[in-house]
């Protein structure tokens, strides 16, 4: 007759056995089913936009802006990435009582991104083009400010200031053009 410390030693081999049975059976299985789906191949890349070489597109001295007065600036965007990006051009910390006033009208030539005010060109509301950018192509932009005649003298020592930013976001698998 065994001892209770010999059956409980036995009884450890099996349950070791066993869980190793069902460890092999499972890995061999996840192993087949990884290698036996063809078409699952992912693609890593970076997206990566060049705005302007960092150049300003508007500089303080051209924002002096009379009633009537018109701007035009052209700048480029240029796809740095390893795959074809949408892209969309937008405007950050815009302060400044002109900045409610100053209207922009923003072009990838015949087709308009943006028409309104300098303040109401924000992330949230900037859409991409219609087109996107391939890889190493740049498209020129053009931003057209005018100072509305209605304006008036009110805004003679009127500020503004605005940051131009440019955000780009993969084509592949992102139908929506989904900038988050």
């Amino acid at each position: 007759m065994r001892s209770s410390t010999q059956k409980r030693f036995f009884k450890g081999i099996w349950v070791a056995i066993i869980l190793l049975i069902a460890l092999t059976i499972s890995t061999v299985a996840l192993w087949y089913e990884s290698v036996a789906v063809e078409g699952n191949v992912f693609q890593t890349g970076t997206v990566s936009i060049n705005l302007n070489d960092g150049e300003p597109v508007v500089t303080k001295k051209e924002l002096l802006f009379k009633p009537g007065t018109t701007l035009e600036k052209e700048f480029f965007i240029e796809n740095n990435s390893t795959m074809d990006v949408y892209y969309r051009v937008y405007f950050e910390n815009a302060t400044g009582s002109a900045a409610e006033v100053l209207e922009v009208t923003l072009k990838n030539g015949d087709e308009v991104l943006f028409d309104g005010k300098v303040a109401e060109l924000t992330k949230d509301i900037a859409e991409s083009s219609k087109n996107f950018l391939h890889v190493d192509e740049t498209v020129w932009l053009t931003a057209v400010f005018h100072m509305p005649e209605e304006a008036g003298n009110a805004l003679q020592k009127a500020s503004l200031h605005f940051d131009v930013c440019a955000d780009a976001v993969q084509t592949k698998n992102n139908p929506d053009r989904l900038f988050e």
